[in-house]
């Protein structure tokens, strides 16, 4: 009989198999880019049923980038079928206006302390915080290279620790670095959801 690991792996590659199918037959480019969205999630499943700490490593950064895509391809949605953008009546809070840059401040530097996955959590709350009070222009290319950078500097750390393992804490202080940019630039977009409109 088999056991709950067993089950679970087996629905996964069914899963998993359907999602390549459907991406080989799709011809829409953004339902590829959704199928893609799937079969990540699935895989995601798939290393989640290992249980182990580098798994876990492996699922953090994979869920920040897939609610990014998710985000990304609302955006496109809306765009190509020329959906209206909702009308929103300005917030007239005392803190949105004159507490942001402080609370933004504080969140980023407790963030950089924490550092890593729950450091760029922190960081990026910060910044979503600010957008949305302060509203922004669109910078999204510095954010999309900081991101590249940032994604660059880990597959470096993971490198140096599977080819120099006694450097271990360099390849850890890189990682835990490249994470933090990597999550807050990724939840910053989150903050530009309110097309730039101030309190």
């Amino acid at each position: 009989m088999m056991d709950f690991y067993q089950i679970g792996l087996f629905f996964t590659l069914i899963c998993v198999a359907i999602s390549f199918v459907a991406l080989l037959r799709e011809r829409d480019d953004i339902h590829k880019i959704l199928v893609v969205d799937l079969i990540e999630t699935v895989g995601l499943v798939l290393i989640c049923l290992v249980a182990t700490d580098l798994a876990e490593a492996l699922i953090l950064p994979g869920l920040v980038v897939g609610i990014s895509e998710l985000l990304m391809l609302t955006e496109l949605y809306i765009r190509k079928e020329k959906l209206p953008l909702p009308t929103y009546k300005p917030i007239r809070i005392e803190v949105m206006r004159t507490a942001p840059p402080i609370i933004t401040f504080v969140l980023i530097v407790y963030g950089i302390i924490l550092s890593g996955f729950s450091g760029g959590a922190v960081a990026g709350i910060g910044l979503v915080f600010y957008f949305l009070c302060k509203g922004y222009e669109e910078r999204f290319a510095l954010l999309e290279t900081v991101s590249g950078y940032a994604w660059a500097l880990w597959i470096v750390a993971f490198f140096i620790f599977m080819i120099i393992p006694e450097a271990w804490l360099i390849a850890v202080m890189l990682s835990g670095s490249a994470i933090l940019l990597k999550v807050s630039t990724k939840m910053a977009l989150i903050g530009t959801m309110r097309e730039g409109r101030n309190v």
